[in-house]
Parts: structure tokens; C-alpha cells; sequence
């Protein structure tokens, strides 16, 4: 056999085994943290998920929060479904695509989403408190480009698009207040641009 083919199948088994290992240790404790943290607001992680790609989209497709959450399209549907008899969320059309059902917040849903996120504790986060030596040490927190480009090529650019849109969101919609996640006062300009 090969020497060559030999060595580049040992690699990928290594490399495959370190990805899965490191991931699943990565997941276990992130599962861990995130049910924690959202088990007072009756939530599962699925669901949370949903809320939160429902905000940041601004509406999103059954399809889209499939892809973006990273579930199948019967999960995304089921736990969007359960979301909406809490009135949480209601489906709809758009107006300029009356072919896909569209997921949006609703107040009570924008509202206990907002309430999780004004909640969080970064310090009963494993995989935070796990990052800060290399704050400490660079200056900030680990960037991931190898990791952001691994997944942009297994699931395309649109998921990168769908993530760094999220991450602007974010850091547009929320600012700190006491070391808490706030929402930033949206300015009358704003608010009467969205209302005419």
C-alpha cells in the first residue's frame, strides 16, 4: 500500500478524532450552561434558539432557522409551533414572497427573549470562564478563523452571512448597563421612520 495514501488516511482519522473530541467537550459543557441558563423562563435550547434567530432576522423562515440553528426543518417547525401556542411567536406571509411562512416575535416572545438575555451570566459559562486566560494573556477573546472557516465551508456562505448579520444585530440593538445586557433606547427618528 501506498506510504503516501497511508499517511493521508492516519491524518484524517487524527485530525477527524481531535475535530469530534474537541467539539463534543466544547458542546457538552455549552448544552450544559445554556439549559442552566434558560431553565427559569421554561425554554428548551431549541426554543431559545428560535427566539433568538426570529430577532435577529427580523422574521425568518421555518427554512431559515433550520439552516441557522443548525436542526432539521421538522424540529425548527415543531418547536416554532410550540413557541407560537405560548404565544411567543405567530407565522405569516410577507408581503413581497406569499410562498414561505415567515416566523416572527411577538411582544410577549420579543419581551421574554430580551428578559433571558438581560439575565445571562457570563461567569456560569464554562466555555467563557475557559477563555478568559486568553483574554488575559492577548488581550481578547479567541477569534476562530480556522473554526469559522471550516464551518463557511461545509455550510456555505449564506450561514456566515445569517452569523455575522446576528453578531451585528447584537451589537447594534444592546449596550451594557450595571454588567448587564440592555437594550439600546431606539431614538424618535427611528421609531417614526418604522412607524410611517
Amino acid at each position: 500500500m501506498d506510504t503516501q495514501v497511508t499517511q493521508s488516511i492516519k491524518q484524517s482519522i487524527m485530525f477527524s478524532h481531535k475535530v469530534a473530541q474537541l467539539s463534543k467537550a466544547l458542546w457538552k459543557s455549552i448544552e450544559k450552561d445554556w439549559q442552566a441558563w434558560i431553565k427559569p423562563y421554561n425554554l428548551n435550547i431549541n426554543e431559545h434558539h428560535i427566539l433568538l434567530i426570529s430577532y435577529q432576522l427580523e422574521g425568518a423562515s421555518i427554512s431559515d432557522i433550520a439552516k441557522f440553528g443548525v436542526m432539521h426543518v421538522s424540529t425548527a417547525f415543531n418547536f416554532s409551533k410550540k413557541l407560537e401556542e405560548r404565544g411567543l411567536l405567530t407565522f405569516s406571509k410577507r408581503q413581497n414572497d406569499k410562498r414561505n411562512t415567515y416566523v416572527f416575535l411577538t411582544k410577549q416572545g420579543e419581551e421574554l427573549l430580551l428578559e433571558t438575555l438581560e439575565n445571562y451570566k457570563p461567569e456560569n459559562y464554562g466555555v467563557y470562564s475557559g477563555s478568559l486566560p486568553i483574554k488575559e494573556l492577548y488581550g481578547k477573546f479567541p477569534e476562530f478563523s480556522e473554526i469559522t472557516s471550516i464551518v463557511k465551508h461545509i455550510y456555505g456562505p449564506d450561514f456566515m452571512t445569517i452569523f455575522e448579520k446576528s453578531l451585528s444585530k447584537i451589537e447594534s440593538d444592546f449596550t451594557e448597563v450595571d454588567g448587564k445586557l440592555a437594550p439600546v433606547e431606539k431614538r424618535e427618528s427611528e421609531v417614526d421612520l418604522r412607524s410611517s
